[in-house]
C-alpha cells in the first residue's frame, strides 16, 4: 500500500495540481493490475521496431523503420523469468491507463547507465514506433522533453505543442501529428529519477486533470517494478 502521504509529495513537489481521491483510485487500480496472475506473452516483449535517425542521431525520420528491432535483452542484461515478467506488467499497465486517458502515444523509459553515458531506454509502449534511447545530456535536453524530464527530475506538461515552440520551447518531434504532451518522472525513495513516462495525443489540450491523474499514478506505482531491473550503474556502458 502507497501511502497517501507519498502521493501528496509527488503532486506537490510536480506542481501537479489534481484531485487526490482521482489519484488514489488510480493508484489502487494500477496495483491490482500488478498484482494479477498474467498469461505468458504472446508477442516478443524484448524486440520492437525503431525509426531510422537522422544525421548525427538527433532526429528520427518519421515513416522510416530501421532493418534491425531495437534489442531490449543486450541492454537488460539478458532475458529471464523475472525480467520477461516486468516487461509484461509494464505493457499491462500502460494498457490499463491508455483505456482511461485515451493518448495517441504513451510509454515508459529507464534510465541506464551513468554520467555523460546515461541514456533512457524504452521498455514499452503504445502508438507508432519511435526512437529507443534518449540520451541523458544537457545538449539533448534542449530540445528533448523526455531528455529534461530525465536530467532534471521535473514534470513538464505542453498543452499545446504549436504555442510551446512558438514560445521558445524546444521539442523533439517523432510524429508531426502530436498536439499536446506529458511528461513525469519516475522516482527513486531518494528522489533521484529512476525513469520517466511520456504521453502525447494529437489534440491540443487533450490531457486533462482527470487524465493527468493516470498518469501520475502511473508514475508513482512503476519504481516497484522498475528499481528491480538492471540498471548498468557500475561503470557498464550499453551494449548496442
Amino acid at each position: 500500500m502507497i501511502p497517501a502521504s507519498h502521493l501528496t509529495d509527488y503532486l506537490r513537489e510536480q506542481a501537479l495540481n489534481l484531485d487526490l481521491t482521482d489519484v488514489q483510485i488510480a493508484v489502487m487500480t494500477l496495483q491490482a493490475v500488478i498484482a494479477v496472475d498474467k498469461p505468458i506473452p504472446q508477442r516478443d516483449v524484448y524486440r520492437y521496431k525503431v525509426p531510422k535517425l537522422g544525421e548525427g542521431g538527433s532526429c528520427s525520420l518519421f515513416d522510416e523503420l530501421d532493418e534491425t528491432p531495437y534489442d531490449l535483452s543486450a541492454a537488460l542484461g539478458g532475458e529471464s523469468v523475472e525480467t520477461t515478467a516486468a516487461l509484461v506488467n509494464l505493457n499491462a499497465l500502460l494498457d490499463s491507463v491508455n483505456a482511461k486517458i485515451g493518448a495517441d502515444w504513451l510509454g515508459i523509459y529507464r534510465k541506464l547507465g551513468v554520467g555523460k553515458s546515461a541514456v533512457l531506454v524504452k521498455l514499452a509502449y503504445k502508438g507508432v514506433e519511435s526512437r529507443a534511447e534518449f540520451p541523458l545530456t544537457e545538449e539533448f535536453a534542449e530540445f528533448s522533453n523526455n531528455s529534461r524530464v530525465g536530467l532534471t527530475g521535473w514534470a513538464v506538461v505542453v498543452e499545446d505543442v504549436e504555442k510551446w515552440r512558438a514560445d521558445g520551447g524546444g521539442y523533439y518531434e517523432c510524429d508531426p501529428k502530436v498536439k499536446s504532451e506529458i511528461c513525469l518522472p519516475v522516482l527513486r525513495r531518494d528522489d533521484n529519477v529512476l525513469g520517466i513516462i511520456d504521453a502525447e495525443s494529437f489534440t491540443a489540450g487533450h490531457f486533462t486533470p482527470e487524465r493527468q491523474a493516470w498518469l501520475a499514478a502511473l508514475a508513482i506505482v512503476l519504481p516497484q517494478i522498475l528499481v528491480n531491473l538492471p540498471s548498468l550503474e557500475n561503470g557498464e556502458s550499453l551494449p548496442n
